[in-house]
């Protein structure tokens, strides 16, 4: 089978792909040693994906600089990189849609503290909530796209839950897949990486310097 008629049939060529690239913040420690809040945030796009194809120009031109540079990872890129992948997203913020569920962890009863029903529960509130945002009945396939499960062990249950929670919440029709890429290969997930980042600071210490700078794209933080 050839590719371009394997591509018609999955429907890209019709009715599209949205793209849900997600990152947490915070940590799943619900000891009081843990941080206050878990943050799960979403970007949602659709191709072309111009704001990660600037990102990627940037990284060449980091290259080009002098930097051993490989991928953006917010908390490890100093402060000038970090300033400038911000304002990237902000230049881009009409082609992007950002979503964040806010979780305080000392609300949680302990029964539903368990990761493998903690994540899923959480990721499929934050899923419902965007896919009800957008227009789906049009879409050929909504692709989402994670980071490494932060539930090793319980990895497969979790993405069963996660398979599930999707199958039941979406329109008849639409298909799904759910992908778990390295963040260093997916300029999706680095995006989503900073975004989250913002939003975490401005909840868990009250900075939100840098979630001001893409505010304008953030439809919803979602408070459980």
């Amino acid at each position: 089978m050839g590719f371009s008629v394997l591509v018609q049939q999955r429907g890209v060529m019709s009715g599209g792909s949205l793209y849900i690239f997600l990152d947490e913040g915070g940590n799943l420690d619900f000891s009081p040693s843990g941080t206050k809040y878990f943050i799960l945030t979403s970007i949602s796009a659709r191709r072309p994906f111009t704001a990660f194809e600037t990102l990627g120009s940037y990284k060449f031109d980091l290259i080009e600089y002098g930097l051993d540079f490989v991928f953006f990872h917010c908390t490890e890129d100093n402060r000038h990189i970090r300033r400038r992948v911000f304002g990237i997203l902000q230049d881009h913020v009409p082609g992007l849609r950002i979503d964040a569920l806010i979780v305080e962890k000392s609300r949680i009863n302990a029964e539903q503290q368990a990761p493998e029903a903690f994540y899923p529960q959480m990721l499929g509130h934050l899923l419902r909530h965007v896919a009800g945002q957008n227009e789906l009945e049009g879409i050929g396939e909504l692709i989402v796209i994670t980071d490494s499960i932060p539930v090793n062990r319980k990895r497969a249950a979790v993405e069963k839950a996660v398979k599930i929670t999707l199958k039941n919440m979406l329109p008849s029709g639409c298909r799904f897949q759910v992908l778990h890429h390295p963040s260093m290969s997916n300029l999706g997930l680095q995006a989503a990486d900073y975004c989250c980042w913002a939003v975490f600071r401005k909840w868990e210490s009250g900075d939100s310097q840098f979630f001001d700078l893409i505010k304008a794209g953030v439809k919803s933080e979602l408070e459980i």
